[in-house]
């Protein structure tokens, strides 16, 4: 069994985690298990829950963590339920999280998934294949204006208005079935002049869909209140993201829990009671080194972001 993939930010995600012998982790993305590997190897006796909504992620996670067997409980499930999944496996505390988002090269490399706009398949995108929203679904049903508002929201692509408005007229012909079909129109619907420059023409707008397709954002929002509340306290939370809107989300998130004062200003005394949850592991988001992206282009848009419980 071969596997095209190199956990982002590794040696980084080990230090943030500041790993504690015998405790227990959670890995909420196990995907290939590359980052849940190096957790073992650094601190041999802890104890490691790796969950994945994708049955071919959790088949190649088993198989890496063979040696770790007695160590090693793979779970089924979207980490958005992470407290409950947790339950199922009698865990109400633990002492480290990581949330590492995005699509793992497995995903991207095996064509049939449809996430790659580079390999030609069936309009896919879910993570969990037992999900019954696909990308087909979203592409060859959803209105005009939704299709634009995905496009734009998710993807942040300027030309989402009239990509949206190209897919439309192109599936009142024939529905447009592969990830080349749509690849076809999201060139015909951007100028020319501003595809001769920067990333893939359809990188943005697959980028939307498969957020659309499994909820991501939503997905993230609701697991990481209920991360915090697992956490001993001295137990940290780290989330690798890789686009602007998970870092916001995140960012965000860590900034309320800090508990800075919420007075209006010139109050003699604070009266809104806030107080910090969590502090920050590091002030600033940790990125790859270049040595780290040249090895592996598909790390340059990562940022590392840590709290530890108070």
């Amino acid at each position: 069994m071969q596997f095209g993939h190199e956990p982002v930010l590794l040696q980084e995600t080990l230090e943030a985690l500041a790993l504690k012998p015998g405790e227990v982790y959670v890995d909420c993305t196990v995907g290939a298990a590359g980052h849940s590997l190096g957790m073992l190897a650094t601190e041999p006796t802890i104890k490691l829950i790796g969950i994945d909504q994708d049955d071919a992620a959790l088949e190649r996670a088993s198989y890496r963590l063979a040696n770790y067997a007695g160590q090693v409980t793979l779970v089924k499930g979207n980490f958005r339920r992470l407290r409950s999944l947790l339950l199922n496996e009698d865990i109400t505390e633990v002492a480290g999280i990581l949330i590492d988002l995005g699509v793992s090269s497995p995903q991207l490399d095996e064509g049939d998934r449809g996430f790659s706009y580079h390999q030609d398949a069936r309009l896919d995108m879910r993570m969990d294949r037992s999900s019954e929203l696909d990308a087909w679904t979203i592409v060859n049903t959803y209105s005009e204006e939704e299709l634009a508002r995905i496009i734009f929201e998710y993807g942040e692509e300027r030309w989402a208005a009239r990509i949206a408005r190209f897919i439309v007229e192109e599936r009142e012909k024939a529905p447009l079935d592969t990830t080349g079909d749509l690849v076809a129109v999201i060139k015909k619907a951007i100028p020319a002049g501003a595809r001769a420059k920067g990333p893939h023409p359809a990188r943005r707008t697959f980028q939307a869909l498969r957020i659309a397709v499994n909820d991501e954002l939503g997905a993230l929002q609701d697991v990481l209140h209920q991360a915090v509340e697992l956490l001993k306290p001295g137990g940290r939370l780290a989330v690798i993201t890789f686009h602007s809107l998970e870092d916001r989300i995140v960012k965000d998130y860590f900034q309320e829990l800090l508990g800075k004062c919420t007075c209006p200003p010139g109050l003699p005394v604070c009266v809104c009671g806030s107080e910090p949850l969590v502090e920050l592991v590091n002030r600033k988001p940790i990125v790859p080194s270049p040595r780290e992206v040249e090895k592996n282009p598909r790390s340059r848009s990562a940022k590392l972001r840590a709290v530890e419980k108070l």
